[in-house]
């Protein structure tokens, strides 16, 4: 029932919705996704992989293990 066996590609956390976040990072689960998602709506893009740790329940150790499957490109501005 875990994600994990797909866990380990690339993803945007600036454009990925949180099935894809779920899927794609080690440790994150449903409702991490969510809150990644939940976060950069109300704050915007994330400007670094380390902001992420600004989501509740993601740490460094969380961050760390996903560095390389973490991109970080600048949403689309919506409306352009």
């Amino acid at each position: 029932f875990s994600s994990t066996a797909m866990a380990g590609y690339p993803v945007n956390i600036n454009s990925a919705d949180a099935i894809e976040l779920a899927d794609a990072l080690d440790g994150i689960g449903q409702s991490k996704a969510e809150a990644i998602v939940a976060y950069r709506d109300e704050n915007g893009p994330f400007n670094s992989v380390e902001s992420l740790t600004s989501v509740r329940g993601i740490g460094v150790a969380t961050v760390e293990k996903n560095m390389e499957n973490i991109l970080l490109k600048p949403a689309k501005p919506m409306g352009e």
